[in-house]
């Protein structure tokens, strides 16, 4: 563990709970990708099944337990809640993410750090959380109203993947064979998706004005 971890758990942390807060207590999860949802709720049961088996620290299983409770949770909320599910646009959630799910089985069988049973859907995670977020940015394009909320839990999830990133610099400079291929690929894949992101939202932030994505 380091400061730079840390940080990067925390505004992951953070994340979670600005969207949260928007459903449950504005009871809508307008702008919303149900999609990318889902998506992470697959991703977060595939990579931490080690839970029932593996014990790392009180702190470490604290985590995986909310990012896998609040993750099911937040698709309860937009899939079943009687008012939430209202604001739901699914016209507008079009993305095909059986179509991310598949190359994403198909890589993880193929490039892994040991062809078992575990490793390869930690590998499947790794390459899944990558893209997971490609219906979100769709569906905030096809919006014209990003509400602050929706966009501050959006860049709070980019922001935690580049403090990861610094994580892995740090801990390649400072440990002995600190080497992970491809959590550093899959994380920096997913890191650039969020640059043109980033540059709207600093531009709505500096002008004082709304969040809209190019078309």
């Amino acid at each position: 563990m380091n400061i730079f971890r840390l940080a990067g758990d925390m505004t992951h942390l953070a994340s979670v709970l600005v969207l949260l807060l928007k459903i449950h207590t504005i009871k809508s999860c307008a702008g919303v990708s149900l999609k990318t949802q889902e998506l992470y709720a697959i991703v977060f049961t595939t990579r931490y099944l080690d839970i029932f088996t593996d014990f790392i620290s009180l702190y470490n299983t604290f985590m995986k337990l909310i990012f896998l409770g609040s993750s099911y949770s937040i698709v309860w909320y937009i899939r079943r809640h009687k008012i939430v599910r209202r604001s739901y646009d699914k016209n507008q959630d079009t993305f095909r993410h059986v179509f991310l799910i598949l190359p994403c089985i198909v890589l993880a069988l193929l490039v892994n750090e040991k062809l078992t049973f575990k490793e390869v859907l930690w590998a499947f995670s790794l390459y899944l959380e990558a893209v997971a977020i490609l219906p979100q940015l769709v569906l905030l394009q096809r919006t014209k109203n990003i509400d602050n909320l929706t966009g501050q839990y959006v860049f709070l999830l980019g922001a935690y993947r580049a403090l990861y990133i610094v994580n892995w610099i740090y801990r390649y400079f400072t440990e002995t064979h600190f080497v992970h291929w491809i959590t550093w690929i899959s994380g920096l894949v997913q890191t650039l998706l969020y640059v043109d992101f980033f540059y709207y939202y600093f531009q709505s932030w500096k002008t004082n004005q709304k969040l809209q994505l190019p078309a």
